[in-house]
């Protein structure tokens, strides 16, 4: 009999779900739509009947372990989702509780980016390693940090939000409600931003001068500096610049093995690798340089959510 879990991802438009087994095979997968639901314990229904039909489509025998799940302002602690700004369920939702009445195994949950990171040490290039963290860089910045093998929560369940952090004083507006946040410039929308500035301050008659900024997608700056697009390149180059720093700041606290970007941003590979890196160096103390490896996650983008909330299962059973 397979020994599996569900790994389950919320998010503010659809959520996720596989069935994954301890060496990180997915089984089956399946969605179905978040925002249609106004109410959580209409949304839990509908995802416990939608998994209950996906977990009877398979045809070796299984034994369900336990379910993780990843979320927006999931607290590992509570099992709760807070305040979660893109969810229509305001407030403190008591998911783990709600999901064990409909599941009577173990359920744990946490924010989406500690599960991409008990991900990667689970199932990818962090496996083996004990200190690193990783930085998902996309419609946002988030961040999971791994110290002496286990995921640093802090003493609320909210540790390691590297997103907001201030990069810029007094800068750019941030959907935290912060100004000069690190989200606010190394996201995908932070890339779009330093775009639109860079074509306004100068004449410009490259690739991108024909598309607004609310039509402009990050892909499309990819794809113009791939091209060799000089507003594009330069927009990469400011974006690195503010990363590598930041990274820089942060190993003096952590000093990790490797840091591993995530995310459509991390998608443009050495475009956001190669500055980032430079800048990182050129502002560590030499105790630090040329020690702390800079990586592209090896988890595929498609399946990384179901692998990361899967992952904190076996992690979890692991550790009792």
């Amino acid at each position: 009999m397979t020994e599996v879990c569900i790994g389950i991802d919320i998010g503010g438009t659809n959520t996720i779900f596989g069935l994954v087994d301890k060496n990180g095979r997915i089984l089956i997968e399946d969605s179905i739509r978040t925002s249609d639901h106004e109410e959580v314990e209409d949304f839990l229904k509908a995802l416990a009947s939608k998994m209950n039909q996906t977990i009877s489509e398979i045809s070796e025998p299984i034994e369900l372990k336990g379910i993780g799940i990843g979320a927006p302002n999931g607290n590992y602690y509570k099992g709760t989702i807070e305040f979660a700004p893109n969810l229509k369920w305001k407030g403190i939702i008591e998911l783990v509780k709600m999901m064990k009445q409909y599941f009577p195994v173990p359920v744990f949950l946490t924010n989406d980016a500690n599960a991409a990171a008990i991900g990667e040490m689970i199932y990818g290039g962090a496996k083996g390693m004990k200190d690193f963290f990783i930085v998902t860089l996309g419609t946002g910045v988030g961040s999971g940090f791994v110290i002496n093998g286990n995921v640093v929560y802090g003493h609320d369940g909210f540790a390691g939000e590297l997103g907001h952090t201030i990069v810029k004083e007094n800068g750019r507006d941030c959907g935290c409600g912060q100004k000069g946040c690190l989200e606010a410039y190394a996201s995908a929308n932070g890339l779009k931003r330093t775009v639109c500035e860079l074509i306004a301050k100068h004449s410009y008659s490259g690739m991108l001068k024909d598309k607004s900024c609310e039509d402009l997608s990050a892909k499309d700056i990819d794809t113009a500096a791939r091209k060799g697009d000089t507003m594009a390149l330069e927009a990469f180059e400011i974006t690195g610049k503010i990363l590598g720093k930041s990274l820089a700041n942060t190993i003096a606290i952590t000093s990790p093995e490797a840091i591993f970007l995530f995310g459509g941003l991390a998608n443009a590979g050495k475009l956001i690798l190669d500055p980032t890196k430079k800048h990182m160096e050129d502002n560590l103390l030499n105790i630090y340089k040329n020690k702390v490896k800079l990586l592209k996650s090896s988890l595929l983008e498609e399946n990384a959510a179901i692998l990361g909330s899967s992952a904190l299962v076996w992690n979890e059973l692991e550790s009792l």
